[in-house]
């Protein structure tokens, strides 16, 4: 590590510590201090050390794919190398990880939110915007081609991370304390929506009227009254309980999810050819395994609950008008951000 790198190093730490003024967090602050000042790929004993991080435990499918990561390079590498995995957010949060593998500081892989890329990359939240998919089989194919390919070349370039596979295949639907079926029930919904205001401007453009509100507050909204509806995949419903105040779910299908799986390109650098190849290889195989874990995952849970009575799906029968609704409001926020030519790939996958 350099010189100026551990001053660098040194300032944040110093600045944080003026910050963080309550005592009881000082030991988990400073585990992450310690990760930190370390550069990420070390080597002991003459094997290779690689560091990879995940803000869940075990049983998430996003650990369960930095697994399967581990196991494919072990195999297509066939020389010794080690691995660490830090679990439940333990080097902080997916941003940081991103930022991390950025500075090659800490963390050489991780399961990253397209959000969390936007200061490198203005077209990357593109990957999570709303009706970006026709249906899953389109996702399939995208996320199998080279549509993304602009997107990827330009976080590889600005941010130094390579993405080396995607992860990802939970459904988000709309999640509401009366059925909507149709665009006539759709029409004036409040629903909580998420900040970015591209996800604003397509429920307007759908007919709803989009609220945002804060993740933790959405269960507490619809028990009120303040809004009426939200929208989730499986998973979230199930965690955060959201089936006990708006237990009619209509299949929308608005969005798939996908998260990048991503790789230091400072790291990857430092390695040797035949273990870059195998980091290549089984980063797409890893996140291939990802996503029919959560797309195998997110159906059997919703219809887990809905065998239980807690919810009770809807189909929705106008899925066609709000795609072409969508269309205008998607073409002018890639446009927005210059990812025009991005978009059309995508649509051009059949």
């Amino acid at each position: 590590m350099s010189l100026l790198l551990i001053f660098r190093i040194y300032i944040l730490v110093i600045r944080a510590m003026k910050l963080c003024k309550r005592r009881f967090l000082l030991p988990a602050f400073l585990s992450i201090v310690s990760a930190l000042l370390c550069v990420a790929c070390s080597v002991r004993d003459g094997t290779i050390t690689l560091r990879g991080a995940s803000q869940f435990d075990g049983d998430h499918s996003y650990t369960q794919t930095l697994e399967k990561f581990q196991e494919l390079v072990q195999e297509y590498y066939g020389k010794p190398i080690n691995f660490e995995l830090y679990e439940n957010s333990e080097l902080g949060l997916e941003k940081d990880y991103f930022a991390y593998m950025s500075q090659g500081l800490s963390v050489d892989y991780a399961i990253v939110s397209p959000s969390h890329m936007s200061t490198f990359s203005k077209a990357a939240p593109l990957m999570d915007m709303p009706f970006l998919f026709r249906d899953s089989e389109h996702w399939k194919k995208v996320l199998e081609g080279d549509a993304l390919k602009p997107i990827v070349e330009e976080i590889n370039e600005k941010a130094d991370v390579r993405i080396v596979g995607y992860a990802g295949g939970g459904k988000r639907h709309l999640i509401a304390n009366k059925p909507i079926r149709n665009m006539a029930e759709l029409k004036g919904l409040n629903i909580r929506v998420m900040g970015a205001p591209i996800q604003t401007k397509i429920f307007q453009a759908i007919s709803a009227a989009p609220t945002v509100i804060a993740y933790n507050e959405i269960y507490n909204a619809i028990q009120t009254g303040v809004i009426e509806a939200a929208e989730n995949e499986a998973t979230g419903i199930q965690q955060m309980k959201f089936y006990e105040v708006s237990p009619e779910i209509s299949l929308t299908q608005h969005a798939i999810t996908i998260r990048p799986f991503c790789f230091s390109g400072k790291t990857f650098r430092r390695l040797p050819e035949d273990l870059q190849a195998a980091i290549l290889k089984a980063g797409r195989e890893a996140g291939a395994h990802g996503r029919r874990i959560e797309s195998d995952l997110d159906a059997t849970l919703m219809a887990q609950m809905e065998d239980e009575g807690k919810l009770k799906t809807h189909t929705f029968e106008e899925r066609g008008a709000l795609l072409r609704l969508a269309k205008p409001v998607k073409e002018a926020y890639a446009a927005e951000v210059g990812a025009s030519d991005v978009l059309a790939r995508v649509n051009s996958v059949k």
